[in-house]
């Protein structure tokens, strides 16, 4: 362990040790208030290039487990924490992801709070070097990208499947991977659907092939505006076969019912977010990890409102239904795993 610091693109710094891998990171920094998931948080492809920071003081307090991870590999640049239990730092260490405790984590949040998402170095560097590293950082979002010639490619893609694969057996299923959680996928097997999760570049007359009876269109990271032709092939579904999205999955269902997205100050991260289902006014603690959210003006029903700030939550028409936050919880409440039950049920009276 030795003395480190996280330097934010304004120049904000703040100091800590590192108790992960030796070197340096760029991301866009982020925060959650979740108390548990540590390894589910770390592992979801949702956290492409970005560095998470636990608001929740003491992380890694009930050890790490290979059935925890949501994918393959670590898919956050950098880790932020106020206290670090040893088996998790050295789980971090192993794969390579630079990480810093004893830093100021309740000060950094209420910066972030009020001065949005922005992009971010960490490591034991120099503050100079760090601030250079964080200013060229791409951006995520793509109308502030494109307008600084700074624009990251579609995370979604990189943290996607490159080739189609079945599980499960039963009613079928057509998921569109963008970096969907395995979580996900294990709802989906646990109520007797065969899962057939192909990469984001299938076509829709590719999907519908595979003869499902509803369409699931997954989580993911990035920005869903960078994601046209993505938005193309939703759009060749809706009206063909029942479309269901989650998260990223809602906000491109979203595009191709010609709605809007734009990028939230802060983001929504954690899983105690409460949420209202308009329909009958009941309350849904729910797991949220996402940046950016959907401007339906007239073109939908808006099935669910998030009760901190208003932001859509959920879409529901004739043929499609989606939500923004994560039903699977993978931890977290339980509340929203009717979702999948929904799937089901469609697909058994398709």
């Amino acid at each position: 362990m030795h003395e480190a610091q996280l330097v934010l693109e304004d120049g904000t710094t703040f100091s800590g040790r590192s108790v992960g891998a030796h070197g340096t990171s760029t991301g866009e920094i982020c925060f959650t208030t979740t108390m548990a998931g540590y390894q589910e948080a770390v592992t979801d492809p949702s956290y492409h290039a970005q560095v998470l920071v636990f608001s929740y003081p003491l992380i890694g307090n009930y050890g790490v487990a290979d059935e925890r991870v949501e994918s393959d590999r670590v898919w956050t640049r950098g880790v932020i924490m106020r206290r670090s239990r040893p088996a998790w730092s050295g789980w971090l260490s192993e794969r390579d992801v630079v990480a810093l405790d004893e830093v100021d984590t309740r000060a950094l949040v209420r910066h972030v709070r009020s001065q949005g998402a922005m992009r971010c170095a960490l490591g034991a560097g120099s503050t100079d070097d760090l601030l250079a590293a964080a200013r060229a950082e791409p951006h995520l979002d793509y109308e502030r990208g494109v307008g600084e010639s700074l624009l990251a490619p579609p995370l979604a893609i990189d943290a996607a499947t490159r080739d189609s694969y079945v599980v499960g057996e039963g009613k079928a299923v057509a998921l569109m991977d963008f970096g969907c959680k395995r979580s996900i996928i294990q709802n989906l097997v646990d109520r007797e659907l065969r899962v057939t999760v192909v990469p984001p570049t299938w076509t829709a007359d590719q999907i519908l092939e595979t003869k499902p009876q509803a369409i699931l269109i997954g989580n993911g990271p990035g920005d869903p505006a960078q994601l046209g032709d993505s938005v193309d092939t939703i759009r060749g579904l809706v009206g063909q076969c029942p479309v269901f999205g989650i998260c990223l999955g809602h906000q491109l269902l979203g595009l191709a019912l010609d709605m809007k997205t734009y990028k939230l100050p802060f983001g929504h991260r954690g899983a105690n977010h409460p949420v209202r289902v308009r329909k009958s006014s009941r309350v849904l603690v729910t797991v949220q990890n996402h940046g950016f959210a959907v401007d339906p003006g007239d073109r939908a029903e808006v099935s669910h409102v998030s009760l901190n700030d208003d932001t859509v939550e959920g879409l529901e028409g004739e043929d499609f239904f989606s939500l923004q936050f994560h039903p699977e919880a993978a931890p977290g409440p339980h509340d929203a795993l009717p979702f999948f039950d929904r799937i089901a049920e469609t697909c058994q009276g398709a």
